[in-house]
């Protein structure tokens, strides 16, 4: 991944800055469990990989902090569809 992702926890959100766009996932945590409700890329920087690379980092830092994530975001629905091997994370 070429740009960090960071947890902007007083927005609830991840964050990954592109050329001097920003791309989130907003999320509820509940417990050890974050929802990831939305998704959105500037336009400049869809079609580039960015909403993946942003998905893939929140997933690292969610695997490091030991906490599972329920997917309302249709973006991240599709995600783990994509990557079975990520699945584990997924709230039961």
């Amino acid at each position: 991944m070429a740009h960090a992702v960071q947890d902007n926890a007083e927005r609830n959100r991840y964050e990954i800055i592109v050329d001097g766009e920003i791309a989130f996932a907003t999320y509820e945590r509940d417990g050890d469990t974050l929802a990831i409700t939305h998704t959105f890329t500037p336009p400049a920087l869809r079609g580039k990989g960015v909403a993946a690379d942003m998905v893939a980092g929140l997933l690292d830092d969610a695997r490091a902090r030991g906490l599972k994530i329920r997917p309302v975001c249709s973006y991240v629905v599709t995600y783990f569809e994509r990557h079975p091997d990520q699945r584990d994370l997924l709230a039961v």
